[in-house]
């Protein structure tokens, strides 16, 4: 089939224009990065500015090179490259200074430290029961209509009714939460304008008002919740400041809930689409589990992570960067490369060359990975057992959210 896309590639440059935005693109990307895994493992993203790798091998490598990270050392521009004056969003960059997804070591480390023991495997594990049961209560709810949007009516509920009762705050603050996390997440979008700014900011600002009042009575009287366990957490002495605390908060609410809703939604779409027989693909926890990890590879929540240079590095291959240059790794890319894998393009839960990018890798793989791994192996089981006659009631379509790439609605009957 002859690539829709509208794309244009400079081979000898290794030069592309290709926007984002582009519906044919979003729609579906895996066009593209099969054009680009068999001509140019790296290039120069024209629309982005930076250098660009698919490659699993690049990509997996990258991600682990110390030579590179996510904190702004010697770069006026932002995480998304953007360079200008910043005073409108000081209630923003106040959050995403504290924040262990844009920091480095030691800084990452002792924040990460007091963070991870609630996300081990062995913690995460104690929340099955709650969470088959609140998937069994969502479909109470929907099932006698016949017809439901997965994306409103059980992707999104899941997630951030876990994260908020593992925080501690209440669960009927969902819709503000989700509210405050669509505009902030917004600022890390391809192409914001003044108005998503400006949102982001009155979010950052409302956002940590509320966790310092929350975090202001976990102090006075602590609980059995996540909140009261970081106010008591240590690492080698230190605590976590008060701004440390509502950055931590805010990050482990909107990344608790952000890549889950999507990746649930894209897994279902993935699976309906299969025609293979998800009676088989849920059968037992070791099917279920590989199935979940197809899915994750197949059709991944977040394609693109960057990183800056912190040192004069020469990549070869013409590609000479400057401290404070960002690079671009292409995870949703990294997941199909033919190199890697063997049938990129097929999903095929049993294959023996299972692995993804989808977490990302090095010091700072998603620290939630084992909780949203739970969350998809109990969620999509549930609603595979109870609705075995899902269908398609509309075609699924995405959002203009290139590197975010989720569904806007998921409209299905049985």
């Amino acid at each position: 089939m002859p690539l829709q896309t509208p794309l244009s590639f400079d081979f000898d440059g290794r030069r592309l224009r290709l926007d984002p935005h582009d519906p044919t693109f979003y729609q579906d990307p895996y066009q593209a990065y099969t054009l680009l895994h068999a001509d140019a493992p790296s290039f120069f993203w024209e629309n982005y500015g930076f250098w660009c790798f698919i490659g699993y091998d690049a990509v997996n490598r990258l991600l682990r090179d110390r030579r590179f990270g996510r904190e702004k050392r010697d770069s006026a521009a932002d995480s998304q490259g953007v360079v200008g004056d910043r005073s409108h969003l000081k209630d923003f960059d106040h959050v995403e200074k504290f924040s262990m997804l844009e920091l480095e070591p030691p800084t990452h480390t002792r924040l990460r430290t007091l963070v991870s023991r609630a996300f081990v495997s062995r913690q995460v594990e104690r929340l099955r029961p709650r969470i088959e049961i609140l998937a069994h209560d969502l479909i109470d709810r929907f099932e006698p209509r016949g017809e439901a949007d997965l994306i409103s009516d059980f992707a999104t509920p899941i997630p951030v009714t876990i994260i908020a009762e593992m925080l501690g705050v209440p669960v009927e603050s969902a819709p503000q939460l989700l509210n405050w996390s669509h505009r902030i997440v917004s600022m890390y979008m391809h192409g914001r304008n003044r108005q998503c700014e400006d949102n982001a900011n009155a979010a950052a600002a409302e956002f940590s008002a509320f966790l310092r009042d929350y975090a202001g009575r976990r102090r006075a009287e602590p609980a059995d919740d996540l909140l009261s366990l970081l106010l008591a957490a240590e690492a080698d002495g230190a605590k976590l400041s008060e701004d440390e605390l509502i950055t931590t908060a805010i990050l482990l609410l909107n990344a608790g809930h952000e890549a889950t809703v999507h990746q649930t939604g894209n897994a279902v779409k993935t699976i309906l689409e299969s025609n293979l027989d998800p009676a088989e693909l849920f059968a037992n926890p070791e099917s279920t589990a590989k199935t979940v990890e197809e899915c994750l590879r197949f059709d991944a929540p977040l394609h693109m992570f960057t990183r800056y240079a912190y040192e004069e590095i020469d990549l070869g291959d013409g590609i000479l960067l400057k401290p404070g240059n960002q690079i671009g790794l292409m995870l949703g890319a990294g997941n199909r490369d033919p190199r890697a894998f063997s049938s990129p393009d097929a999903f095929l839960p049993g294959r023996d060359d299972q692995k993804n990018l989808s977490f990302g890798a090095g010091i700072h793989f998603c620290i939630g990975a084992p909780l949203a791994r739970l969350e998809l192996q109990v969620a999509l089981k549930v609603l595979f057992d109870r609705l075995p006659n899902l269908r398609f009631k509309e075609r699924p379509m995405y959002r203009d959210t290139y590197h975010f790439h989720g569904l806007e609605r998921l409209d299905v009957e049985w």
